[in-house]
């Protein structure tokens, strides 16, 4: 069973069961439940513990880093680190260069990358930046950073691509010298050398040329397509910036630089008509924010359509965080506050109607660029951002503007206003159809469910929550509208060898299935979905073993006896915070609270606060038991809100039922007790867990 953590840069380490993995079953490969002889315990010893160096991390687990597809990822980590340059101020012009040998170089008019001796590492500071994990120019992002906003934060990237590639060269114009190196498989095979700038050469920038290694990725072509555009949207996001692509196949050549910025490349992007002109703005903060730091904010264009799909596109600091986050849930809020706000102002929301933020957002089509000081991601690909303040940042500065906008147009707002009525009047006659669909109903809620008011399952969710304490707390915290609250006691029992005709015995799984609204059943069964009352089944348990426990009998009940649930994409896990940080007043910033996943977040939130010039002793940590300790307002804030929370989807690969099956049982069967223990002590020592 695997989850799609929301890894942000330092999130908790979730453990899950990945179904297609025959790392942890190496004997699935040759026969269903081959014998395996157990490992004794003389063979592990002090020369068993294997510590990997340098790049050898990235080779052995390379899809931890980067996209394993294609080749993309690792030439866009080239690409963001030119765009940085420009983002900084210092670089008008990108060029990349698609070589007939299938090489591709990366050319910008930056500073260069430093190359005189790092004063710790004794070694070329450029070296560095291309062999070590963690080692960059950007983890200093106050006041004296070489780089105050950028897409980069772990200084992992292009020593990925050094990684990952048969060979990578190096040249860098830079304080009147020209330093060249290379490298092949991430070691350096022709060390550094330097001459004096020629009368030809240009004064500064680097240029990196890098060969992929295929064996790494499963085609060793570049999608042109996601290149193409990747390329115009650093022209879009960097108005003046030249880019330019060379294919030295076909003597192709495209160049980008826009002028007009988002506004020009939202309408040629779009697939119809605008009812209204587009929306432009940006805000960002000044040095006198209490807020925010100085520089922070976003720019963003919307267009309003009645046909087509929505163009939507993000980015953070360049970035193209293509599956969202937390900006984009910021410029949804603001818009939804702006236009509910002029609606009321104007008495145009019919009776009996209401306003939704996806209804506002339905026929929304933006290009936002939202620039963050020290932005945190969803894994090293960066598709997401979890960046908390995002949502704040950016709604704080789209509302006031779009309420400014909408009543300087008053008529443009009354079109934004029918799209957003429309759009309501439609989805709550959808959940009416299936309301009355249902509506002979089956048998009596259970007295311990809070239900929500709404009856549409596609905003409906249902929080399977541990203990009666935690179930007050998020009664209290929920969203009354879509959120309902049913509170388990105790441990859930160990469905996997129960019989279906006696799983109703047990008063939790009676009350779970007769909430949800769907019958237990089979992987062959074609049951009756049309009585699921919830949308997002979320199983909601402490931070510890035993609420891990839970989540565990949780999924194996779900899997065994609701597996079209798990198909269909209604099931997930919560994550709540393990710790919250009190963080006192720094100058004009108010004093915060801000909530940790795990320890890498608390040390997280610590160094930021330290950068402030609050000292790590001075800020108070609080460590959540459980959920029960959390008041309404905090479990809301970190659990319960869809523009905070972390969600984890459920999913199952498909490796067939015998195999999924196999390894079930081999973890949950009371007869497997044998088969478990051999488990534990072949891989032990590959699980991390917070007990």
């Amino acid at each position: 069973m695997r989850g799609h953590v929301p890894y942000c840069s330092r999130s908790r380490r979730l453990v899950t069961v990945n179904l297609s993995s025959t790392e942890l079953w190496p004997e699935l490969q040759s026969a269903p439940m081959a014998a395996k002889p157990s490992t004794s315990a003389s063979a592990y010893s002090e020369g068993s513990i294997r510590v990997l160096k340098g790049l050898e991390p990235v080779k052995q687990r390379p899809g931890m880093y980067t996209r394993t597809d294609n080749p993309l990822h690792i030439v866009q980590e080239v690409i963001d680190n030119a765009a940085d340059e420009a983002l900084a101020g210092y670089g008008k012009k990108i060029k990349v260069t698609l070589h007939s040998d299938g090489s591709v170089s990366v050319e910008d008019d930056g500073r260069g990358i430093p190359f005189g001796l790092h004063p710790e590492e004794n070694a070329p500071v450029v070296e560095l930046v291309f062999t070590r994990l963690h080692a960059g120019g950007k983890f200093d992002k106050g006041n004296g950073g070489a780089y105050s906003f950028s897409g980069g934060l772990h200084g992992v990237g292009v020593s990925v691509t050094n990684a990952l590639a048969t060979r990578l060269e190096v040249t860098v114009h830079r304080d009147g010298q020209v330093a060249s190196l290379a490298f092949a498989g991430g070691d350096v095979v022709e060390p550094l050398t330097t001459r004096d700038m020629a009368s030809g050469d240009r004064k500064h920038g680097t240029t990196v040329r890098v060969w992929p290694d295929a064996k790494y990725f499963d085609s060793a072509n570049l999608p042109m397509h996601e290149l193409v555009h990747l390329l115009r949207s650093k022209a879009v996001l960097m108005p003046g910036v030249s880019v330019t692509l060379t294919n030295e196949k076909n003597k192709d050549v495209q160049h980008w630089q826009y002028k007009g910025g988002l506004k020009d490349y939202l309408s040629q992007t779009l697939n119809a008509d605008p009812v209204i002109p587009l929306l432009e703005g940006e805000a960002y903060a000044d040095k006198h924010s209490d807020t925010f730091s100085e520089g922070e904010g976003a720019a963003w264009c919307l267009a309003f359509t009645e046909l087509g799909t929505p163009v939507r596109e993000s980015y953070v600091n360049l970035i193209p965080t293509t599956a969202g986050g937390t900006h984009e849930s910021g410029l949804r809020d603001g818009l939804f506050q702006a236009v509910k706000s002029f609606i009321e102002l104007h008495a145009l929301l019919p009776k009996g109607v209401k306003l939704m933020p996806d209804d506002v957002f339905a026929r929304a089509s933006f290009v936002l660029s939202a620039k963050v000081l020290d932005p945190q991601f969803q894994g090293q690909v960066k598709e997401k951002l979890n960046s908390r303040d995002a949502v704040r940042l950016v709604s704080s500065f789209v509302k006031p503007a779009m309420e400014l906008w909408l009543n300087a147009n008053v008529e443009h707002g009354k079109k934004i206003a029918e799209l957003a009525i429309k759009a309501a009047q439609t989805r709550q006659k959808a959940g009416q159809k299936v309301e009355k669909r249902k509506g002979s109903g089956v048998a009596v809620l259970p007295g311990k469910l809070t239900d929500c008011e709404s009856r549409d399952i596609s905003v409906n969710e249902v929080f399977l929550v541990e203990g009666d304490s935690a179930g007050g707390s998020a009664k209290m915290g929920r969203d009354k509208e879509t959120q309902a609250i049913l509170p388990l006691r105790g441990k859930v029992l160990n469905t996997w060898e129960v019989e279906r005709d006696r799983l109703f015995a047990n008063n939790e799984v009676h009350d779970i299935s007769v909430a949800i609204g769907v019958d237990p059943h089979g992987p062959d069964d074609e049951p009756d979905l049309s009585g699921l009352r919830y949308g997002k089944i979320c199983i909601l348990s402490d931070a510890d073993v035993d609420g891990s426990h839970i989540q565990v009998l949780l999924l194996t009940l779900f899997f065994k006896h609701f597996p079209k649930l798990i198909e269909t994409g209604h099931v997930y896990i919560a994550l709540p915070p393990l710790f919250r940080v009190d963080v006192p007043a720094r100058g004009k910033k108010p004093a915060a609270k801000v909530y940790a996943l795990d320890e890498g977040e608390l040390n997280a939130i610590l160094d930021k606060a330290a950068k402030e010039g609050v000292a790590r002793e001075k800020c108070q940590i609080s460590r959540f038991k459980g959920l029960g300790e959390m008041n309404a307002e905090q479990l809301w804030e970190t659990t319960l809100n869809p523009d905070t929370r972390r969600l984890l989807p459920v999913q199952v690969e498909d490796l067939g039922l015998a195999t999924s099956e196999l390894i079930f049982g081999q973890l949950m069967g009371k007869g497997e007790a044998a088969a478990r223990r051999e488990l534990m002590e072949l891989h032990g020592n590959d699980v991390e867990v917070d007990i």
